[in-house]
């Protein structure tokens, strides 16, 4: 039996070990196979951040806390926000007013999560894209259905070349789906043929000059049905090509699969760090996703989405890391976002002005 286990999938292991990843093949997570001594949901509180485990901040360290005095963790020009979190005044007020709150607000970058601004009326891809630039903001990427039943529908599997013609009008360099891939299903065989998918959009992409990517949610990080020892976001990264499929992780959904799926199925423990899947193969990871939570048993998920600042979640020390990571720190872009904030517009300032005054020498 290898060391996988004796539900291992042979030539998952073999791409995953050529690929330079972690090894998770058997459901066993990036922690496990690196040698972690870290239980399933916290670790050792004098660990660095080098080193991955637990991403709780410590409860003494207030929203303004631990802001020091060497270089902003956010390297210069790369604060960015998912419009997905302020879609009500997209759709109410129209892109303008939106974009002028972001650039008072010191925003850099957006990323769309569509093109269209309601009651504002129509406007046009040239006009999105010049209206961004007028407030000093990047259009960085944006995010599309991975398919439908409407034939019609506008998604990478019914309507690719549309998807990459709009994407390539706004300028974007980075053009993904936050869709899970379950579209086959959710066994081994499925998820492969989700890669296939996959692959097929990131050669499209990369043939206009971008990169595809997918972003997770929680479900990712579950077993595989006919294999429970596999966990999918490892076929998911085994079976896609590196240099054509990219990831946007979402650390708040990647810390809600470490507190539900750091056991398999049958209640064996199979430990989870999101941030050490991110130091292995940090070029794989251009966006980030960086939503905040607090700890509440009473939810479904075990999780409470808070403003950024406001929860549990120490991205000092997990951005500190990726840009302790090989390469350069600027590779990388921050996106904040709450899926449903109480007032889009103070979650945007009250979190951005967080993410500003984050400080490196402070982990």
């Amino acid at each position: 039996m290898s060391r996988f286990g004796k539900d291992s999938d042979p030539e998952l292991v073999h791409r995953l070990s050529r690929r330079g990843m972690l090894g998770v093949a058997a459901g066993t997570t990036a922690a496990a196979l690196l040698g972690a001594a870290a239980p399933a949901v916290s670790a050792s509180p004098g660990r660095g951040p080098e080193h991955g485990g637990d991403l709780h901040r410590g409860r003494t360290e207030e929203n303004g806390g631990g802001r020091g005095r060497g270089r902003p963790v956010l390297p210069r020009g790369r604060l960015g926000i998912q419009l997905y979190s302020l879609r009500d005044k997209v759709s109410t007020l129209g892109f303008a007013p939106v974009f002028a709150e972001l650039e008072r607000s010191g925003y850099d970058e957006v990323e769309f999560a569509g093109y269209q601004q309601g009651a504002a009326g129509p406007i046009s891809l040239a006009r999105l894209r010049s209206l961004a630039r007028d407030h000093g903001l990047r259009p960085i990427g944006g995010h599309v259905g991975y398919h439908s039943a409407r034939p019609d529908a506008y998604t990478f599997a019914q309507n690719l070349e549309k998807v990459l013609d709009d994407a390539q009008a706004l300028g974007l360099p980075h053009i993904g789906t936050a869709s899970s891939p379950f579209r086959y299903g959710s066994t081994v065989d499925a998820w492969k043929r989700a890669a296939e998918d996959f692959n097929a959009y990131g050669a499209a992409a990369r043939r206009r000059g971008m990169k595809f990517y997918q972003h997770n949610h929680a479900e990712e990080f579950s077993f595989a049905t006919d294999r429970p020892r596999v966990r999918l976001y490892d076929v998911l990264l085994a079976e896609t090509d590196p240099d054509l499929v990219f990831l946007e992780m979402d650390v708040y959904w990647a810390q809600v699969a470490r507190h539900c799926f750091s056991r398999r199925p049958d209640g064996t423990p199979a430990p989870l760090d999101p941030l050490r899947y991110v130091l292995r193969q940090p070029e794989r990871y251009p966006l980030f996703h960086v939503k905040d939570g607090e700890r509440d048993e009473s939810v479904r998920d075990g999780y409470r989405m808070t403003d950024v600042g406001d929860g549990d979640i120490d991205y000092r020390r997990f951005i500190s890391a990726v840009n302790a990571a090989r390469g350069d720190r600027r590779d990388h872009h921050w996106q904040a976002e709450h899926d449903n904030p109480a007032d889009s517009l103070s979650f945007a300032r009250r979190s951005g002005a967080h993410l500003r005054g984050l400080r490196e020498d402070d982990c």
